[in-house]
């Protein structure tokens, strides 16, 4: 689908260090400001053991998991919505991408730099955010001062538009996000809200980067605490990763890693959590395909019909959808077989309002 998700945060917090543990791409590191300046793109792969299972009936000549992409974008400094530092350019670059992720340092290290000399993460997060709050303030004053001029017409849209941007600029000022702003209740709303294309409208969470040692004890880290308790009011995601740790992993022949893994008292990679996360931010889901030639992932929307799911493998598909033989990924596994699942009533043939679930094995017939 071509989703992405910006890593953002102020300079040195460890969003390279933990780009290059996510992602098939590799982002410079370095300990000092500014060592990212071009986004770095990588193609992330969703851990998913689902599809391992379904091969174990199926035996594929390949196994194709879906993937989103992680961007490593530049950090901001105080003043980026004029231009500080590498502000405009870290402006643009998150206009681009569907999502969001916040990294903040929760650990003490007076051998890393901190572009502002102290480690606060939930200070360090109201920077960066009131820097995107600043940005989309300018936006959002421009788009009402239009609505005033043009309400002289009697337009109900522009009405409804500066009685929207009115309260949103007073909400922006005051260092809070789009994406906690209450619209009205109109269905015109959200699409005067969605055409000023804001940054801060974006959906978000974080990523507390601890040191090793809070592995396993986040009790006793105030810095993760402390931005937990800040991304609870907010109602957001947060979620703990040791960056450091996670590079080790990365590094590491696969078969070794759940040695590793059990040695630094962890179940799986930290950055499985961050990939999850990301994938539920953006309410997507998983569906499979199945047969000799490969089982493979495909990603859609939560909510998303059979035709806009066949969509996502071939536009023809959708253009020429008749009907989707669908079966439950744990019936297949249990039952062994497509062939089996037709005997016990377990596949069902679905038409163009069947609604997608997480977990469906899909065969689509179409005719184009």
């Amino acid at each position: 689908m071509g989703l992405s998700i910006g890593i953002v945060g102020l300079p040195n917090v460890g969003k390279s260090t933990l780009f290059n543990a996510l992602s098939t791409a590799k982002a410079e590191a370095a300990n000092y400001p500014f060592c990212t300046i071009e986004p770095n793109v990588g193609t992330v792969i969703v851990p998913d053991e689902r599809l391992q299972k379904i091969d174990s009936v199926i035996h594929a000549d390949r196994i194709l998991p879906t993937a989103i992409n992680f961007v490593d974008i530049a950090g901001l400094v105080r003043g980026a919505h004029k231009g500080e530092g590498l502000g405009n350019q870290f402006l643009s670059h998150i206009r681009e991408v569907d999502a969001v992720v916040q990294v903040a340092r929760c650990f003490e290290d007076p051998n890393v730099i901190h572009v502002e000399n102290r480690v606060d993460p939930v200070g360090d997060i109201a920077t960066v955010t009131m820097e995107l709050c600043l940005k989309d303030l300018e936006t959002v004053e421009k788009r009402l001062d239009r609505a005033r001029k043009m309400q002289k017409s009697g337009s109900p849209v522009e009405k409804l538009a500066a009685e929207i941007c009115e309260p949103l600029v007073k909400h922006l000022d005051a260092g809070k996000p789009a994406r906690t702003f209450k619209m009205p209740d109109s269905p015109e709303a959200a699409p005067i809200v969605r055409e000023m294309h804001l940054l801060t409208a974006k959906p978000a969470f974080y990523i507390a980067n601890v040191d090793e040692g809070s592995i396993g004890r986040l009790d006793g880290n105030k810095h993760y605490l402390a931005l937990k308790a800040h991304a609870d009011a907010e109602g957001a995601l947060v979620v703990p990763v040791c960056a450091a740790l996670e590079a080790q992993i990365a590094e590491l022949d696969p078969a070794d890693r759940p040695e590793f893994l059990e040695s630094a008292g962890l179940q799986e990679p930290g950055l499985h959590a961050v990939i999850r996360a990301g994938y539920k931010l953006l309410n997507l889901l998983t569906f499979f395909t199945a047969g000799k030639q490969e089982v493979r992932a495909w990603t859609t929307t939560i909510g998303a019909k059979a035709p806009q799911a066949a969509g996502v493998i071939h536009t023809d598909f959708e253009k020429g959808f008749i009907k989707a033989e669908v079966m439950w990924w744990e019936d297949l596994v249990s039952l062994g077989s497509e062939a089996k699942c037709r005997e016990a009533g377990k596949l069902a043939i679905e038409g163009k309002e069947y609604v997608m679930r997480d977990g469906d094995v899909v065969h689509f017939r179409f005719n184009v």
